[in-house]
């Protein structure tokens, strides 16, 4: 679906950011992309979505440059969510809000009513609450349901769980994961580990503006060499299972150490 192709790009007053990062992301899948402040992460994401230009190369959507494309296309098919609520709500109520989004990106207006219903009971939100009067977890339920009220085919998503407590995160996660299992395909950019682990498929590695690495979650996080490289930390269960060795490698979810502990005590009884 998405493909990048020798990118290049670089901030003027920063020097490069990203170089010569190639890849391909297949229709339907959650991909994160990880890796240490300034690696690249947030530039690559608004590569993606046509915010910003490649200096050299090629950013393909479907086979197509995006380069190409109109504002206007890019914006139906790709949601965006940036990592500050507050530079993405601009309305007094959460219903201007999203009706704000729609009319931008849906023609249909028996669709754009079918749209807000879906996205205000989905994400539970009172559509004459004024989105900057809300805490910030409830904000950024705001600033997600902008991203996906349209139904875009790509849900981009910087940080989305960036100040959230871990009952703010996992609402956050569970309606990505419910928009995902509808048929989007889904980029996020994300510093905790667990919540990779835990919702994504395949990462995208990132340290001093290249691509070091994309693979299998899992995978990826059990490759120390890897993690070294980027200056990231795994995920405590898999942490956990490399520490203890044995029967115990391998596992990366609670539900696997679990089951490893139960067989282990059973063995010992027997």
């Amino acid at each position: 679906m998405i493909q990048f192709e020798h990118v290049s790009f670089g901030y003027p007053e920063h020097g490069g950011a990203v170089e010569d990062v190639s890849f391909t992301l297949k229709k339907g899948g959650v991909t994160a992309i990880i890796g240490s402040n300034g690696a690249g992460k947030s530039t690559v994401s608004r590569l993606m979505r046509g915010l910003l230009k490649p200096v050299s190369g090629r950013v393909l959507l479907d086979g197509q440059d995006i380069a190409g494309m109109k504002i206007s296309t890019l914006a139906a098919r790709i949601g965006f969510l940036f990592q500050n609520p507050d530079r993405q709500i601009c309305r007094n109520t959460i219903e201007e809000e999203l009706r704000f989004t729609l009319r931008l990106t849906v023609p249909d207006p028996q669709r754009r009513e079918a749209c807000l219903k879906e996205t205000l009971e989905a994400l539970q939100l009172d559509p004459q609450d004024d989105p900057m009067l809300l805490s910030r977890g409830e904000k950024q339920r705001v600033a997600l349901a902008t991203a996906m009220v349209h139904q875009p085919e790509l849900l981009i998503l910087d940080e989305p769980t960036t100040g959230l407590d871990y009952r703010e995160c996992t609402r956050i996660m569970e309606y990505i994961e419910t928009f995902h299992r509808k048929g989007a395909t889904v980029v996020i950019v994300c510093h905790d580990m667990e919540v990779v682990l835990d919702y994504t498929d395949e990462v995208i590695v990132m340290s001093g503006g290249h691509l070091i690495r994309k693979g299998e979650t899992a995978e990826i996080f059990r490759d120390a060499e890897t993690l070294r490289a980027a200056s990231l930390l795994p995920p405590q269960m898999i942490d956990l299972a490399g520490r203890l060795g044995g029967e115990y490698s391998g596992i990366a979810r609670v539900e696997e150490m679990r089951d490893a502990i139960v067989r282990s005590r059973k063995a010992v009884r027997a």
